[in-house]
């Protein structure tokens, strides 16, 4: 196995996985936990990962798979109920208003169409890379991507974030 090439690879794609497993609707505690589990898989199979006509959508998948396989669980683990910490943060709420009607926006989508969205936009896939990642033909992928993008249009949350009334 070359650990080299898998270790370069997750130095490279780390911040950008650790980004698709938050817009997915993990913490981002928990989306490090996500990633480095689907990161452990990968590594056990790191040849078919290597060897796979597109690593990346490959890798996606993997988290994909395994960031539902941790919501299924019944317990996910720790769930603090307070943050302990003293330390006073300035106040940086200009952008925290926008990501939290993102946020919420993405969160009334459903599943699959919140997979589309990351997928496209944040992860920067191609329709046939996210229709192989999920299994599905292209034309289900522009219709998941269509309907989330009508929602996220209608979403009157976002009017601020569109200059809308």
């Amino acid at each position: 196995m070359d650990e080299d090439d898998f270790t370069t690879y997750v130095a490279a794609q780390w911040p950008r996985l650790v980004r698709s497993a938050v817009l997915l609707g993990c913490s981002p505690v928990e989306a490090e936990d996500v990633v480095q589990s689907a990161l452990e898989r990968c590594l056990l199979h790191w040849r078919r990962v290597r060897a796979a006509s597109d690593r990346d959508a490959y890798v996606h998948r993997v988290l994909i798979n395994t960031f539902t396989s941790a919501r299924r669980r019944r317990w996910t683990g720790e769930r603090p109920t307070a943050d302990l910490s003293e330390a006073v943060a300035p106040d940086e709420t200009s952008h925290v208003d926008d990501a939290d009607a993102m946020e919420r926006a993405l969160d009334r989508l459903g599943r699959d169409q919140r997979t589309a969205v990351v997928l496209r936009y944040y992860a920067h896939l191609t329709e046939e890379q996210m229709a192989t990642v999920l299994g599905v033909a292209r034309g289900t992928v522009k219709s998941r991507l269509g309907r989330a993008l009508a929602a996220l249009a209608e979403d009157p949350a976002l009017g601020d974030l569109r200059g809308a009334p």
